[in-house]
């Protein structure tokens, strides 16, 4: 039922995102010291992404990175 080669996909840019993306690198870090299971939060990262995605689509403008508005 699920297409593959996109489940692929998003793992392989939410790996990525997980050693490029402050953002994103410090919520995993924060979820997996609360305990949770590894898997579950890439689960959770991956849709971080496909949230952004299409936030940007609808927008129509660029992802503005606001981690360096906060104090």
């Amino acid at each position: 039922m699920a297409d593959k080669k996109m489940k692929a996909l998003l793992q392989m840019s939410a790996m990525t995102s997980l050693r490029g993306d402050p953002q994103i690198k410090e919520y995993y870090n924060r979820k997996n010291a609360e305990g949770k299971n590894p898997m579950h939060v890439l689960n959770k990262v991956r849709c971080k992404i496909i949230i952004r995605v299409f936030a940007v689509i609808n927008r129509e403008i660029a992802n503005v990175d606001m981690y360096k508005f906060t104090s």
